[in-house]
């Protein structure tokens, strides 16, 4: 037998960590008796105001009366959230001494309960304390956590199937986050019926995160290239890079995609094409939540924190936010050109399934094809003509590459390398992209 890598090599294994995920049209009734099987009695249901006010919530309330479930909602959750608004829900969680937590709602909600879930089982800990480094102090989570149902209103984020919780660090204006196995959802319940309530544009910035998702972490960094070697299974990152399991769930996402996300966008009652999204949402989900992803992401934490008086169409909020999805779309077209040197097989393989001829293309050209097929499908789509559109200059590229180089976590995992100065030019191409 060989013998196990000394630390400091690279990595020899990876893992699959995924949440219980229930699928089917009309589920969202069975939470109920979820929550009486796992035996729980003060349950904290977690939404956002313009949620409390849907259908998706209006389901979840039935069924908890139904089932005659104690719970308290909070409905403050902010979209895009913030590490302030992150504290405000774990003072509700820890003030009401729950058993199990419900999250209905996009990424925004499905993180912000992991998180209230995560310092509420863990009270003694300081906030920082599981922030990935270098902001926070990165450390593993070895606490028991409650019982989480997490129940996706976008089909987006994937976030009922990951341990990462997202947030803004507002005093270095730069995007963060948690990332454990730890904070999973236990179950995450899929229930097309509540994409048919999401208006045009959340439905296309959702499916931009889906599309990223799957085209980084099937690009991202070999898990057997990535380094350190951890000294102990606990310590082995939430994302390793690119790996056999990932791969599958990272193609099949991209493959729907490509079939559904413009019907999806386009027509609000095409079923078969939202719940398809859904779907891919979560295929994704399991892809990245266990490869990771990579400057697409990295990149974008800034593009969002960084915001000024930007205010999207069809989000309604009261403050300036570039949404998630859309922040990462932008610089896509960039930054697949400029990693395409690498595994250029892949990046041509991901331009196929998006439609794009490779009959006569060069291996070398990869890049380039990949890029213009994203550029073609984002101007049919009516997306933003790049950073320039969404209020950013030149002027602001120093403060981008600045709020880029601390996502260290997905950074390292892009397959090619890169430089401060390569970071600029890369925000500079996403000034405009058609």
């Amino acid at each position: 037998v060989p013998e196990r890598p000394t630390l400091g090599n690279t990595d020899y294994a990876f893992e699959m960590a995924i949440s219980n995920i229930r699928y089917g049209e009309g589920v969202t009734k069975e939470i109920g008796m979820d929550l009486q099987n796992l035996g729980a009695r003060r349950v904290c249901l977690m939404t956002d105001k313009n949620l409390s006010q849907l259908p998706p919530v209006n389901a979840v309330l039935n069924s908890l009366a139904k089932y005659g479930i104690n719970f308290q909602m909070y409905d403050n959750v902010r979209v895009e959230p913030t590490d302030q608004s992150f504290l405000d829900a774990i003072a509700f969680a820890k003030k009401g001494e729950f058993d199990a937590y419900v999250a209905v709602g996009g990424g925004s909600v499905i993180d912000t309960c992991k998180a209230a879930n995560l310092y509420a089982s863990s009270p003694t800990s300081d906030f920082l304390d599981y922030v990935n480094a270098p902001i926070g102090k990165g450390k593993p989570v070895t606490v028991p956590l409650k019982p989480l149902i997490a129940v996706p209103t976008t089909a987006g984020t994937g976030s009922e199937t990951t341990g990462v919780a997202i947030f803004d660090f507002k005093e270095l204006k730069v995007k963060t986050g948690i990332a454990s196995r730890a904070i999973k959802p236990t179950l995450g319940i899929i229930d097309p019926l509540h994409t048919l309530s999401m208006p045009e544009r959340i439905v296309a910035n959702s499916g931009f995160d889906v599309l990223c998702h799957a085209l980084e972490s099937y690009t991202a960094l070999p898990y057997n290239m990535r380094s350190p070697c951890p000294s102990n299974p606990v310590n082995r990152p939430a994302y390793q890079g690119s790996n056999p399991i990932s791969d599958v769930w990272a193609l099949h996402a991209l493959r729907i995609v490509a079939k559904y996300l413009k019907r999806a966008i386009r027509d609000p009652e095409d079923r078969e094409a939202r719940a398809n999204m859904h779907l891919a949402s979560a295929f994704a989900g399991i892809g990245f939540g266990n490869a990771g992803v990579h400057l697409c992401h990295g990149m974008s934490y800034p593009i969002s924190g960084l915001v000024k008086t930007y205010k999207p169409k069809d989000y309604n909020v009261d403050h300036s936010l570039v949404p998630h999805g859309l922040s990462v779309v932008l610089t896509s077209p960039a930054v697949f050109a400029f990693t395409a040197q690498i595994r250029p097989e892949r990046h041509l393989e991901a331009a196929e399934i998006l439609g794009a001829d490779i009959r006569t293309a060069s291996i070398k050209d990869a890049g380039f094809i990949l890029a213009d097929t994203l550029r073609k499908f984002l101007f049919d789509l009516n997306v933003d003509d790049g950073l320039a559109a969404i209020g950013y200059s030149k002027a602001d590229i120093p403060a981008l590459v600045k709020g880029t180089l601390p996502q260290e976590r997905v950074t390292k995992l892009s397959p090619r390398p890169q430089t401060e100065e390569d970071l600029s030019a890369l925000f500079e191409a996403s000034m405009k992209l058609y």
